[in-house]
């Protein structure tokens, strides 16, 4: 699927853009190769996503859209059964290079599209999220922040070293718990 008929599809546009993307980013801190496949109810408020790498050699869109679809139905059930779709399925495709529409953009859309399609879901906006920022392709709205590195300026979050032991107290953690003799258990079994 090329920009210009993801443009014609009649994809309908988030109200808030910026947030939507920033609310992702915070939740999932994707990193150049995750996508993040997100569900909004009608009044476009996110209800669930879920974040995921595929292979860098897979660039069909086939594989994307199972993909996709095997994690919204992890995530939340379909609705299938609905007349008309009343929620909106959203991608964003974190990666490298130019924010511009790719080939493999037009396979995350279609995949998207199908996928959305096969769980009872309206399609939503593609993302990308690139050194340059966020473009939703289709609208042509973009923004500079969050862009695809800005996962490393966050808070480092480390393991703290547990406060120094005595070494016959790790000696005697270590050592096995003594095993009750079988005559014992026998007696224990009588009484």
């Amino acid at each position: 699927m090329d920009a210009e008929r993801w443009g014609e599809a009649g994809v309908p546009l988030l109200r808030a853009p910026r947030d939507f993307v920033r609310e992702l980013h915070q939740r999932h801190l994707p990193q150049p190769g995750t996508t993040v496949v997100a569900v909004l109810d009608p009044e476009q408020r996110l209800v669930a996503s879920a974040s995921f790498g595929v292979r860098p050699h897979v660039t069909d869109g086939w594989q994307y859209r199972n993909s996709i679809l095997a994690h919204l139905r992890q995530v939340i059930p379909h609705d299938l059964r609905l007349a008309e779709p009343v929620r909106t399925a959203v991608l964003l495709r974190c990666r490298e290079g130019t924010p511009e529409w790719t080939e493999q953009d037009g396979a995350w859309m279609w995949g998207l599209h199908d996928a959305a399609a096969l769980h009872g879901l309206r399609c939503g906006p593609y993302i990308t999220l690139t050194p340059a920022g966020w473009h939703s392709l289709g609208d042509g709205r973009r923004g500079r922040t969050p862009h695809s590195g800005s996962w490393t300026e966050g808070p480092v979050h480390t393991v703290t070293e547990l406060p120094p032991r005595d070494e016959r107290e790790l000696l005697q953690a270590l050592r096995p718990a003594p095993v009750a003799s079988l005559d014992a258990a026998r007696r224990a079994a009588a009484r």
